[in-house]
């Protein structure tokens, strides 16, 4: 009977767990996808007549600087401190005067989701530099390194750590088989959280690992959305191991059940899945699948250990979580299933992009993991619950290999960090390209919606050279690849109820700078042509 109450004390716990998770719905917030940068002015590789007064990047979706940096064309650098952000865009205003020939801007910038991006952009001054500086994203293999690292340490705290200690309480009843390896957990949980912290803001503002002393960094890093990260897993973490002190025999259960619950909470407050659309279905899933894959994996330790010491515990310890387990592998399931349909959204991204390369690895992980649990279940629970030796072996170093295929899992999710999901990889692949084409005579803001390969709407908002409206008769959209041996391509614009002018029937097949040409027909004797330049996304 003590038993069948414990199990049900389970069950209330789980189902807590997942009301938990919905009530989390009222901590989401907006956000997009994985940014991209999608419009420069000018525009990447252009040559201006003269210095420009702002230079303005353009990004799929809000995002936060964190380092901007112009490398002039005698090698110097200058920190660019001074910017506006306009929704998508951050306005930089350039240091003084710039000199003739080729400038880079280095930009490092972080999304809603918590990932730094950056990249360069080119451009020149009257001329370009004999020998131009060459773009250059910022990247360093140790701090890579360290970010999975420590992203594993930070799971297998959550997991092994919080997990154990939940299973101590809610399983063992109180007894704390392995203590000593579910402390170990713990103790890198906190290191590999602090760590990861440090690793965030190094990567975030593209500096080496002998930057790690530098407040700075350190400051970068808790203030993306993975800083909130950080914050809750600590508290889970001492609520944990609080729990699994001796003095907390009252509080134990409690502790140990916020510790499970918090854990699961700071892993949906960043991350790609997190970021994902709609958050009112994706931060609850990833709430429910770390907190039931903590209760799974944070059982397994203990559980083996007890059996193997012969108590009469381990016997009963075994009896509920065979009674659970049931529910919450349905749970995690279901949360993986939803997951893996938004982020990949086609079948074909499985093969296409590394994300989904991580994701086949790790679902024939699961699979694995699955097929063990089912042998456990069905071949040796009920031998090992009547006290037979050779099943309780047997037992033993199944849940022995399923830790290790649990491990191994956690070491191939860490590395989504380092992948955009196919679906941010469609949302950036669907905002336009843009372009600023000014003369003296008139000027125009060019945007070919989406910006890459294929059928596209072109539209151009015509001014004159001084910012006035210019009420154009006539105006033709020339494009040209002359570097991949497309000759002119001519539509003829029609004027939108906006008053920009818009060509639908246009076909871009290659990726690349494409030139543009708008040949704009002011009266009936007077034409002008202004010239730009425009890349197109694969």
């Amino acid at each position: 009977m003590m038993a069948f109450g414990r199990a049900i004390s389970l069950i209330m716990a789980m189902r807590a767990m997942m009301l938990a998770g919905l009530a989390w719905l009222c901590l989401t917030t907006g956000a997009a996808a994985h940014a991209s940068l999608v419009a420069t002015r000018p525009s990447d590789g252009a040559v201006v007549d003269a210095p420009p007064a702002l230079f303005t990047l353009s990004f799929s979706e809000p995002v936060s600087p964190l380092a901007l940096r112009l490398v002039k064309p005698d090698g110097s650098a200058s920190i660019l401190d001074s910017f506006r952000l306009r929704d998508r865009e951050v306005e930089i205003e350039m240091p003084g005067t710039l000199d003739r020939g080729t400038h880079v801007l280095s930009w490092r910038v972080v999304s809603e989701d918590g990932h730094p991006v950056g990249g360069s952009v080119v451009f020149s001054v009257g001329e370009t530099s004999a020998s131009p500086l060459k773009s250059v994203e910022p990247g360093n293999r140790d701090v890579r390194t360290g970010l999975w690292s420590s992203r594993v340490a930070l799971y297998l705290g959550l997991f092994f750590g919080v997990g154990g200690v939940f299973a101590f309480h809610w399983l063992l009843g109180g007894e704390q088989a392995g203590r000593n390896l579910v402390a170990g957990a713990l103790a890198l949980g906190v290191g590999g959280t602090i760590a990861s912290a440090g690793f965030q803001g190094l990567d975030a503002l593209g500096v080496p690992l002998s930057s790690s002393f530098d407040p700075s960094v350190w400051r970068s890093g808790l203030e993306t959305s993975y800083g909130r990260t950080v914050i809750v897993m600590m508290i889970a973490l001492a609520a944990a191991t609080a729990a699994l002190m001796p003095e907390a025999k009252i509080l134990g259960r409690s502790l140990s059940l916020g510790g499970l619950l918090g854990g699961a909470a700071a892993l949906s407050l960043s991350g790609h899945a997190g970021a994902a659309e709609p958050q009112w279905l994706t931060r609850p899933s990833v709430f429910v699948h770390a907190a039931t894959i903590a209760f799974w994996a944070g059982a397994l330790m203990p559980l083996g250990i007890s059996l193997r010491s012969g108590g009469p515990g381990g016997a009963a310890a075994l009896r509920r979580f065979s009674a659970v387990i049931p529910y919450a592998v349905c749970a995690l399931a279901t949360a993986g299933v939803i997951l893996a349909v938004i982020q990949v959204e086609e079948p074909r991204a499985l093969v296409e992009t590394a994300y989904g390369k991580l994701l086949l690895v790790k679902l024939v992980l699961v699979s694995i993991l699955l097929l063990l649990a089912a042998i456990n279940r069905w071949k040796f629970t009920a031998p090992s619950e009547a006290g037979e030796p050779a099943a309780v072996r047997r037992l033993v170093r199944s849940i022995a290999v399923e830790s290790l295929v649990i491990l191994t899992i956690c070491a191939v999710a860490a590395g989504w960090r380092f992948t955009p999901p196919p679906r941010a990889i469609a949302i950036a692949s669907a905002q336009p390209a843009s372009t600023h084409i000014h003369a003296a005579k008139a000027m125009a803001d060019v945007e070919i919606t989406p910006g890459r390969i294929g059928p596209v709407t072109a539209s151009a908002a015509i001014m004159t050279g001084d910012f006035g409206l210019l009420d154009a008769k006539e105006v033709t959209f020339v494009f040209s690849n002359p570097g991949a041996g497309v000759e002119p391509i001519r539509r003829k614009a029609a004027k939108a109820t906006d008053g920009s002018w818009r060509v639908t029937d246009l076909v871009l097949p290659l990726p690349g700078t494409w030139k543009i040409r708008l040949d704009i027909l002011i009266s009936d004797f007077e034409m002008t042509r202004i010239e730009g330049e425009i890349v197109v996304s694969p």
